[in-house]
């Protein structure tokens, strides 16, 4: 692995995406997406009896779906990185203890699909690992439960709030050659900008959006036009306008190149609000989507940057302001694989 800059690695060893693996929920189901995962459920319950296992089998689901279309069993794979959004990231830990793989548990709010696919990788270039599962999941009702309230409590929302995406998605990654390769990452830092509104993460993320895709630009020297698509995680309706002013005002121009995945998932009449969050967003986005528009030939070279609000229930009640993360992948389309 090269260092690029003060932020950014570059994986000149060739590391691949072998197979990925999506689960969603019905809402997800329903999007304009739905014919890009491999697993829909038309309930938030996913069968289970509660929500928090229905979460629990998303990402279950995801795992073995991609170790399926991959032709692997979990006795090939080295690591297993995971996170989520549930207080001592919940759902990882208990997935992990029946995958019986050696496990690094990661939490960077909803950048964690990035981190854990960046981190991965390195582990991947460097020798360490053979084979890495990265995965992550998030569900709506498990989420409103734990930061707001249930939601058959009824409250309403204000138009800035996202909808948490109910979902799962677990990409292998290896050295062995394959038509997606993973060319580097950049890794950010934790910005604030004084936001205190839990029900505008849009807002609070921009920033560490903006922060990381400048820091990616400096750090391997390149212009948006370097990019097909410059895909953020969790900015939605409100975020995007903001991250793409941020950066005009710094001299790169994103409009016609940034998109974002809690845009892409759902339409605008669906009753998501502001649009989808969560840290399933960016990964069934990521892994099903923008994956299959790589293999397609829509796209050579995308840069996808997933955010993350890293606060609490119990830093929100004590007026904290609200730090913020994001971290950037960059995939490319290899012409001659396989």
């Amino acid at each position: 692995m090269t260092k690029q800059g003060k932020q950014s690695w570059y994986f000149e060893n060739g590391v691949y995406i072998q197979e990925t693996g999506t689960s969603v929920g019905p809402k997800e189901a329903d999007g304009p997406l739905k014919d890009t995962f491999d697993v829909t459920h038309s309930e938030l319950h996913c069968g289970a009896d509660n929500w928090e296992l229905a979460e629990r089998k998303l990402m279950d689901e995801a795992i073995h779906h991609c170790l399926d279309k991959a032709g692997v069993t979990k006795e090939d794979v080295d690591l297993f990185l995971a996170g989520d959004l549930l207080n001592q990231n919940v759902t990882s830990n208990f997935v992990a203890r029946n995958f019986d793989v050696p496990f690094l548990c990661m939490f960077g709010a909803c950048s964690t699909s990035m981190e854990t696919l960046a981190v991965g990788s390195a582990l991947v270039n460097s020798g360490y690992v053979n084979q890495a599962m990265a995965s992550v999941s998030s569900h709506n009702a498990t989420a409103e439960r734990q930061f707001r309230y249930p939601t058959e409590y009824g409250g309403q929302k204000p138009k800035t709030a996202t909808t948490t995406v109910t979902g799962a998605g677990a990409a292998l990654i290896s050295r062995t050659k394959s038509d997606i390769r993973v060319e580097g990452a950049t890794i950010g830092r934790v910005m604030d900008y004084g936001t205190k509104d839990p029900f505008d993460m849009g807002s609070a993320m921009a920033p560490a959006a903006y922060d990381t895709i400048k820091a990616h630009f400096e750090d391997f020297d390149r212009v948006p036009t370097d990019y097909d698509l410059i895909a953020t995680g969790d900015l939605s309706a409100v975020g995007s306008p903001i991250v793409k002013d941020m950066l005009k005002e710094d001299g790169y121009d994103v409009n016609g190149i940034h998109n974002d995945c809690g845009l892409m998932i759902y339409t605008s009449d669906q009753n998501v609000l502001a649009g989808g969050s969560g840290c399933a967003c960016s990964a069934v986005v990521t892994y099903g989507h923008l994956l299959n528009q790589l293999r397609a030939g829509k796209y050579k070279k995308i840069l996808v940057v997933a955010t993350g609000s890293l606060h609490s229930p119990t830093m929100v009640q004590q007026k904290e302001t609200i730090p913020t993360i994001a971290h950037g992948v960059v995939l490319v389309r290899e012409e001659e694989a396989k």
